[in-house]
């Protein structure tokens, strides 16, 4: 059992974790996710881990309730436990390499972006930070963004707080201003895709985050397969972070939406509605 140390609501529906997780927390790194299970009787659902603590032995999660699982996740508070929880998983971000990064984040994705942004500015490399929500409220990490990086340019589709626009609206006006070595967008399958098509002419180095659908995060399951440059990928061991210029979208939004009505069906048992 691990155990959830706080929990803060942070939007309605979006919730923040801190969960006691000692071995994940030490080998934990930015851009990897974990594996968790609510109960013995669980779905295993992955989350990127929003940050980590290797002192406190704690891993942070930013969750959204969509589905029946975090439906049931979002029924527990601080001193509850869920079952399991494995991890690190994937791949980490190697972003040091290059040397000025843009780093886009949209929705949920900026807690993704979080632990990135804070690594480059320990190295002297603080990014630029685009953070794009439908509205204010929606925006998530600002403090914390406003304190790792360079410059932060929140953006909102409404307008109800920095620049009006999309995420993509200002990617296309920093790379035509500054010079960056490399962008890392993580956010809704469709902002990802529009972040690369704004790159793609320019050929700047371009990292997206495929957070698919995944059971055993070993790559045996073959869920979370993605075609990246006509070969065939999985993101929990060949990813979760793969060059957005070579991966298949649309293949990938398909394979996406496969189980939406048997989710909804769940969803809605779980919340007593059918």
């Amino acid at each position: 059992m691990y155990r959830i140390v706080s929990k803060k609501r942070l939007a309605a529906n979006v919730n923040e974790y801190v969960i006691e997780a000692p071995l994940a927390a030490g080998k934990a790194r930015p851009g990897q996710f974990i594996i968790l299970r609510v109960d013995s009787e669980g779905e295993r659902v992955p989350f990127t881990i929003a940050d980590y603590d290797s002192e406190a032995g704690t891993v942070t999660l930013l969750v959204q309730t969509v589905g029946a699982t975090t439906e049931l996740l979002s029924r527990l508070g601080a001193g509850d436990s869920v079952a399991d929880l494995v991890g690190p998983l994937g791949n980490p971000t190697d972003l040091l390499k290059y040397g000025k990064v843009l780093l886009v984040g949209g929705g949920i994705g900026g807690a993704v972006i979080h632990p990135q942004a804070k690594l480059l500015y320990s190295a002297g490399k603080a990014p630029d930070v685009v953070l794009g929500a439908r509205t204010k409220e929606l925006l998530f990490y600002m403090d914390e963004m406003r304190r790792y990086s360079d410059t932060l340019y929140p953006m909102t589709d409404d307008g109800s707080y920095g620049d009006k626009g999309f995420v993509t609206n200002k990617v296309a006006e920093l790379i035509s201003e500054k010079k960056y070595d490399a962008v890392l967008a993580v956010g809704p399958m469709p902002m990802m895709q529009a972040v690369a098509e704004v790159t793609r002419p320019s050929g700047l180095k371009t990292i997206v985050s495929m957070n698919s659908v995944m059971v055993d995060g070993t790559g045996m399951c073959g869920c979370c397969r993605v075609t990246v440059g006509g070969e065939r990928k999985y993101a929990c061991v060949d990813g979760p972070e793969f060059d957005g210029h070579l991966v298949d979208f649309a293949e990938a939004r398909a394979r996406a939406g496969f189980y939406r009505e048997q989710e909804k069906e769940h969803y809605c048992r779980i919340r007593g509605e059918m």
